[in-house]
């Protein structure tokens, strides 16, 4: 159900582009008003998960721990899986974030005969996650020659490391295979493995049906269908100088994948696809395991006036001397 409400959704946008462009020539509100609204919802949306989750109270270290804490001295400490100094916690982050080291230690278990319980690797999600989020990456990096004027040095450089397999004209860039790879073994995985696709939602197959209308659109665009650049980076730069305007000439097929970028954008920060900046932000994560190191006192604690067993005698006592129940002063 979720599958077949995202896919029909994707579809409807592709769509609502094409009847909106083509049949009733909305160019300016697909070329200028929605990619504004986008920013807008993108930028409201981050401001407002990252203050809810910084102003969300963490009173004590709640790291979650994978390896030997820091106790006695003959006993050794594995300082990544549980960090006790900032040091080791910032290179628990650095592998956590750039190489995804959680997903790699990954493993799964079956029943095989016998019956037998055998744990087994999972390194190929561990491989497409890293390779989606690279390419994703290099291809952000690579747009940026549509934002800037002159396009900065960085970016000729990534467009010439990524197009070294030069098969033809024009050039393939091996993020864009990557990136269709491995989004396309995304969600193959999470329709083939039943326990996956149990557990999953519309919230979880949409992000990646709108990825793939985006690299498919993106590699038409550039290898199938010939498109305008000059015209198409007229249109970003009237849009990056707020001179909005829209140059006549460029395919609808231009249109159905800005909207799309347009709505991954706008709905990036309320999707999981917001744990880009959650990561940074995770109390499990970002804090050292030193509990038995260090006393932490709640910083929002507030004075509370407390009823001592001392004053609780001294108010009782003599009742208590009467019920015949034991005090420590007579």
């Amino acid at each position: 159900m979720g599958m077949k409400f995202s896919l029909l959704l994707v579809i409807a946008l592709v769509l609502a582009v094409f009847l909106g462009v083509k049949a009733a020539g909305l160019y300016y509100v697909f070329g200028v008003i929605v990619p504004y609204v986008a920013i807008l919802f993108f930028l409201g949306g981050v401001i407002f998960k990252v203050l809810k989750w910084a102003s969300t109270p963490v009173p004590f270290r709640i790291p979650t721990t994978g390896g030997q804490q820091k106790s006695l001295p003959w006993i050794k400490q594995n300082k990544l899986d549980n960090p006790t100094t900032v040091a080791q916690t910032v290179g628990r982050m650095a592998l956590e974030v750039l190489l995804f080291r959680s997903l790699f230690r990954n493993t799964k278990f079956e029943f095989k005969e016998g019956p037998k319980l055998v744990y087994q690797w999972e390194k190929w999600l561990w491989l497409a996650g890293l390779a989606f989020h690279y390419s994703f990456l290099l291809i952000l990096v690579r747009h940026l020659r549509f934002f800037a004027e002159p396009v900065p040095g960085f970016v000729h450089l990534t467009e010439r490391m990524d197009g070294i397999l030069q098969l033809g004209l024009p050039g393939v860039y091996i993020t864009d295979m990557l990136f269709v790879v491995a989004v396309t073994y995304l969600f193959i995985r999470r329709v083939v493995i039943p326990q996956v696709r149990y557990i999953s939602l519309a919230a979880d197959y949409f992000p990646l049906f709108l990825l793939l209308a985006v690299g498919v659109t993106g590699i038409l665009m550039r290898y199938f269908l010939k498109l305008d650049l000059l015209k198409v980076k007229e249109l970003t730069m009237n849009l990056v100088t707020f001179r909005p305007a829209v140059p006549e000439g460029i395919g609808v097929l231009f249109y159905i994948h800005f909207f799309l970028v347009c709505t991954l954008i706008a709905y990036f920060p309320f999707s999981k696809l917001m744990h880009l900046g959650g990561v940074f932000l995770s109390p499990t994560r970002n804090l050292p395991n030193d509990s038995r190191i260090k006393r932490h006192i709640n910083p929002w604690n507030y004075p509370v006036k407390v009823h001592t067993y001392a004053e609780y005698e001294d108010h009782f006592r003599d009742k208590m001397i009467e019920a015949g129940l034991p005090v420590e002063k007579e």
